[in-house]
């Protein structure tokens, strides 16, 4: 099941490029926009739906990138997919073997390309479960 209804994928694209380009400019902003410590505080303040929109049409994309049912990508409250090829779920609790968890910030700051996954991860901003547990060749989805 995709993370966004059909219906929803336009005000879903334009919710995620209205974020990706506020958090380009609060990057650009930056005294040093190689500071990834910097970067990692970065997070435009729009209304709650549009970062719920955003999130889930990134995931959709990642999705479209990535299909397959081996690794969970969840981004509470407003999405989980599953990607790429490898064992499948369970089939007593659905979860497959590996499981990814990120808040919406940061997930919409490495589907942006304002952080890099390595730098999340350091920071403890990713929890991860599995042997797939890098999306680095995946991130950025624009």
């Amino acid at each position: 099941m995709s993370a966004i209804r059909k219906e929803d994928v336009v005000e879903g694209r334009r919710d995620f490029l209205s974020w990706r380009d506020l958090a380009k400019e609060a990057e650009q902003a930056l005294d040093d926009p190689d500071d990834a410590t910097a970067r990692m505080t970065i997070n435009p303040k729009v209304p709650r739906r549009q970062v719920a929109m955003a999130v889930r049409y990134s995931l959709h994309m990642l999705e479209i990138k990535a299909p397959g049912p081996g690794v969970e990508v969840r981004v509470a409250p407003w999405g989980a997919v599953k990607i790429l090829d490898g064992p499948a779920s369970d089939p007593h609790n659905l979860t497959p073997p590996d499981v990814i968890e990120l808040d919406p910030e940061v997930w919409l700051r490495l589907a942006a390309g304002v952080t890099r996954w390595n730098e999340e991860r350091e920071a403890g901003h990713i929890s991860a479960v599995g042997e797939r547990d890098d999306l680095h060749e995946l991130l950025p989805l624009v």
